[in-house]
């Protein structure tokens, strides 16, 4: 038996090797995680977008009997050419807009109707309101000089948003040809999916981990975003037939506040309230208020339908972590969330229901009594 001095050291050594050991790691990881991170964004929406039209790639790879890396290059062609089309239309139609509101500014024709006599007796901001439009429909054009000053932050501001949705659009785009790449090696990157989540949670939970990864994915890929944009088409075809102006940008901000899972009915009613005003209590009107309410509400149905499909967690749960996970993280987070909430419910269960029989459990407290 060696002399506990030399046990002491020998225990020692161990535990300074252990702890060199464990810091080079963590160094290496954390060197690793800087160098990866300017791609982190790229690199999660590239593997949101893989997973989410994997199932597609795969129906068309049998259809067509084309090749994977074929396949992929379709869904990416295409996929382009439905996002360019719409934001072509969309900007050069703002484009058009602004134009023309700066040719009419400049040749002076564009003028505000005087306000009503009642609006000066408004509570509060009565007064101020009534000068303030009596002003601009006076002489627009000094008040635009006057407000000039007072503008250009705001202007900045704006060009500083409107530049921020550029590059997260160019991000996008760039995750969309990524994803199109993982989409021709889904079958590798499936395996390796598997073999990570093996390794981390064991042989029995790591398959099943990675099935849910995938599955809630493509849940809140249907279920938040294909949701919002249904209701975008449903809204936006009504808004259009009705000759509701800036109907695509209405639509645009419908497909925005679906995604954010914000009510629609905030949108659709404020419209509906404008065509009232300004078309009357017709037959076509009432129709397309109505229309429009349930169109607005549509989510409420798809939702129960779509959202926690094909995950064996409940919907509450995906829906849950769906909000709580773009408060947190945005737009992004809208996946990353249910993803994290559902894993962890999964593991909380199985750790529940992870007991020891009833009988090993009576021959214990036997055990105990007796000692």
């Amino acid at each position: 038996m060696l002399p506990s001095s030399v046990t002491e050291r020998i225990l020692s050594r161990g535990l300074m090797d252990v702890l060199i050991r464990a810091g080079l790691v963590t160094i290496l990881a954390i060197s690793c995680y800087q160098v990866f991170y300017p791609f982190l964004n790229l690199m999660l929406w590239a593997l949101i977008l893989g997973v989410t039209f994997y199932p597609l790639h795969l129906s068309l790879k049998d259809k067509l009997g084309l090749r994977d890396g074929h396949v992929a290059t379709l869904i990416v062609l295409v996929s382009l050419i439905l996002l360019m089309v719409p934001i072509y239309l969309l900007a050069s139609s703002m484009a058009e807009s602004v134009q023309g509101a700066i040719e009419l500014v400049k040749a002076g024709e564009l003028s505000i109707p005087p306000p009503n006599e009642s609006v000066a007796s408004w509570p509060l901001i009565g007064q101020q309101l009534f000068d303030f439009w009596q002003q601009a429909s006076g002489n627009l054009t000094s008040l635009i000089k006057e407000l000039l000053p007072h503008l250009r932050g705001f202007g900045l501001s704006a060009l500083g948003k409107l530049a921020g949705v550029g590059a997260g659009f160019l991000l996008f785009i760039a995750a969309l040809i990524v994803g199109g790449i993982f989409m021709a090696f889904g079958e590798k990157g499936h395996l390796s999916a598997v073999q990570i989540a093996t390794r981390i949670s064991g042989p029995d939970r790591g398959p099943q981990i990675a099935q849910l990864c995938t599955a809630t994915i493509r849940a809140v890929a249907q279920g938040v975003v294909g949701i919002a944009f249904i209701q975008m088409l449903l809204v936006g075809v009504g808004f259009v037939l009705m000759g509701v102006p800036g109907a695509g940008l209405l639509a645009l901000a419908v497909l925005l506040l679906g995604i954010m899972q914000l009510p629609v009915v905030v949108l659709t009613i404020p419209v509906i309230v404008f065509v009232f005003a300004t078309e009357g209590a017709t037959v076509a009107t009432i129709i397309f208020a109505i229309y429009s309410f349930v169109a607005g509400m549509s989510d409420n149905i798809l939702k129960p339908l779509l959202l926690g499909r094909g995950v064996n967690v409940p919907m509450p749960v995906v829906l849950i972590g769906a909000l709580g996970g773009m408060v947190t993280g945005g737009i992004i987070g809208l996946f990353i969330g249910p993803v994290i909430l559902a894993v962890g419910y999964m593991l909380f269960w199985h750790w529940v229901e992870d007991q020891p029989p009833a009988q090993a459990l009576e021959d214990a407290e036997d055990e105990g009594r007796a000692a």
